[in-house]
């Protein structure tokens, strides 16, 4: 990591540097696989073999062995502020998950989409109609789809904002929601009471700020608790790893 800029936007010529000083790559860092940067994936233009190593294989079958034929019940956890940036996860999740629990953000799109008021909470108008068809999807399949039945809101997007806890269903114009309510946070734990493998990916809330942070460290909590009784827990994304760090 030699140069931030240059590394981050995979400048070519940055790339090239680098591998000028080796004869071969080797990826062992699983946590930044994803990442297209200079020393991750722009040094793979110019160095032939460009292999996994050991590590990353040990990681990657684990994964595999854990979703392709998972103990049961199998829960996942999809979280963070837009639908329309875990699409995919949610899409690919429905056709292996019992149970599939929706915090963050994006909650609130669906929650609009049923017809329900949102206040000034976050909203991806344009997703309306998939948020329908996810729950649909899921109704489908026999999935239980949880959603959170409380909401910590705020009336400000700051530390120090105002805050109250509200049925979802009686959202204050103006308000914004942050968090899960304690109802929703007690409900979703006991859902995931009985599971045997649960995948967790994106927050619960604004866990940055302290007023609404408690529905994602329940979660962190719920999960370290499972593990310690042999459920599979994977945590995957900044945010969430984060959180339980």
């Amino acid at each position: 990591r030699l140069d931030g800029e240059e590394e981050e936007k995979n400048v070519p010529e940055f790339a090239e540097k680098l591998a000028a000083n080796a004869d071969l790559f080797v990826n062992d860092a699983f946590g930044t696989a994803h990442r297209a940067h200079g020393s991750t994936e722009g040094v793979t233009n110019f160095l032939s073999p460009s292999v996994a190593g050991f590590l990353l294989q040990k990681e990657l079958d684990y994964l595999d062995g854990a979703v392709s034929e998972p103990k049961r019940p199998f829960a996942a956890i999809v979280g963070g502020s837009k639908v329309s940036s875990k699409i995919g996860v949610i899409e690919s999740l429905m056709e292996k998950v019992d149970k599939i629990v929706i915090g963050g953000g994006m909650v609130f799109t669906f929650l609009k989409a049923r017809g329900l008021e949102t206040g000034s909470s976050l909203v991806e108008d344009d997703q309306l109609e998939l948020a329908t068809k996810l729950e649909k999807m899921a109704a489908e399949k026999g999935i239980t789809f949880i959603l959170p039945s409380d909401v910590v809101v705020a009336d400000k997007f700051a530390a120090d904002a105002a805050v109250q806890t509200v049925s979802c269903d009686a959202i204050p114009e103006g308000w914004m929601g942050l968090d899960n309510g304690p109802t929703a946070t007690a409900e979703i734990i006991k859902e995931l009471s009985d599971c045997k493998t649960v995948i967790w990916n994106g927050p619960m809330g604004v866990f940055e700020f302290e007023a609404f942070s408690k529905g994602t460290f329940a979660i962190a909590d719920t999960l370290a608790e499972l593990t310690g009784t042999g459920c599979t827990t994977i945590i995957g994304g900044g945010d969430s790893v984060a959180a339980v760090e």
